[in-house]
């Protein structure tokens, strides 16, 4: 199903990027979901919160990376 049709950005598409460890911010950044007019944002957000509750390894990988990337001033060397 296309979430948003701004982009054409599908559920697939922003399920397969959340369960390889990207957050919501990432997603956008990467697929351009909700950067247009903004009404597919939440059902989005909910797609990527489901996809972490289902997957919590690859949210803890997620934050663990962005911890990282915060304490290293932005820039993140030490995450693999």
């Amino acid at each position: 199903m296309i979430v948003c049709v701004c982009r054409r950005v599908s559920d697939r598409e922003i399920t397969r990027h959340a369960r390889a460890g990207m957050g919501f911010d990432e997603i956008q950044w990467e697929l351009g979901v909700a950067t247009q007019c903004g009404r597919c944002e939440n059902c989005a957000r909910d797609l990527v919160a489901q996809c972490n509750a289902a997957s919590p390894v690859a949210a803890l990988r997620n934050e663990s990376t962005l911890a990282c990337a915060c304490a290293q001033g932005g820039s993140c060397a030490c995450a693999a």
